[in-house]
């Protein structure tokens, strides 16, 4: 018998059962993955975003053994309260007797309960997570291609930008810059999504600190650069280093804003940040981006900076129309 128990609190102990059962799962799907290191878990189930809610499960069988998770992220803000996201493991030797499915049945009464529309998880590439959702009424909107990029071997050469400034700064925005900065993360939203059901974001300069805050509350480092120009923000890139991560950082966004495309200002400002890597986290010798597949412009971008293919990852969602 399997019992999902939700998790209010999470304590030392709870949080040490997640990371073995993500852990097993990850080396069994991923295993030329890093693995994630119990206080990057325990950050993450504890720290509290402040636009999501999180809804959090422990799989037990008969004897009380923690044999899968799973957790429920409800977005809140206007533009995305249609939608929750899944993260769901089962330990590899319990797979294919009845956890992942009672956990997908508990997460899903859960998300019908908060008037959600749509459930989006993400699954490797290859492998029998997208066998798992595709059985279950998921359908495939979106594939991702993951990208690593060889610090010390990235083309950074230096390009000149007339008009065009670049700055840099870690954690919070700088608040003479805050305004400008949320105003261009508004450009996400054209961002391609295939057929993912993913709404859209507002974000203000509140925003964007509260954002950074979280980061800071899980012990990551959050690294930003952009290029300001024509009296305003035209582009940026972020990059976040985690708690404890001694090898790879995480890009997080690089955009540029409409009105500024065509000058090659991603490059610019991605480059820039590679020289950052190199001088102030020299230990940092690798990063991983993802792009949409359909993503070209970004991905050529990508390219030219010295990332390579690494693997894949599809986007599946469940519609769960109102009953």
């Amino acid at each position: 018998m399997i019992n999902a128990v939700p998790l209010t609190r999470v304590s030392t102990e709870d949080a040490t059962a997640w990371h073995a059962v993500v852990s097993a799962s990850l080396a069994a799907d991923l295993p030329e993955e890093p693995r994630p290191t119990f206080e990057q878990i325990h950050a993450q189930l504890s720290v509290t975003g402040r636009h999501d809610r999180r809804l959090l499960w422990l799989a037990t069988d008969a004897d009380g053994a923690v044999v899968g998770v799973a957790g429920l992220r409800l977005f809140t803000s206007s533009g995305q309260q249609h939608l929750a996201e899944l993260e769901l493991h089962v330990t590899p030797d319990r797979r294919r007797s009845g956890v992942g499915s009672h956990l997908l049945a508990t997460a899903v009464r859960a998300a019908r309960d908060e008037d959600r529309r749509s459930l989006v998880a993400a699954a490797p590439g290859e492998g029998p997570t997208g066998a798992f959702c595709a059985a279950r009424g998921f359908r495939r909107v979106l594939a991702l291609d993951h990208l690593l990029l060889d610090v010390a071997d990235a083309d950074v050469a230096e390009a000149e930008h007339p008009g065009y400034e670049l700055v840099s700064w870690t954690g919070t925005v700088p608040d003479e810059l805050a305004e400008a900065f949320a105003s261009v993360k508004n450009a996400m939203n054209d961002m391609p999504m295939g057929d993912m059901d993913y709404g859209s974001q507002t974000w203000t300069a509140d925003r964007v600190r509260a954002m950074a805050e979280v980061l800071a509350d899980r012990g990551d480092l959050l690294l930003t650069t952009a290029a300001l120009g024509k009296g305003e923000m035209a582009g940026y890139t972020e990059i976040v280093i985690r708690s404890g991560e001694t090898h790879r950082a995480l890009q997080y966004d690089t955009v540029v804003a409409p009105a500024h495309r065509g000058h090659g200002l991603g490059l610019w400002v991605k480059a820039e940040m590679v020289r950052r890597l190199r001088a102030e986290h020299p230990g940092i010798e690798e990063v991983e981006t993802d792009n949409a597949q359909d993503n070209t412009h970004m991905i050529a971008v990508n390219r030219r900076l010295g990332f390579r293919f690494h693997r894949s990852t599809h986007e599946y969602q469940l519609d769960l129309p109102a009953e």
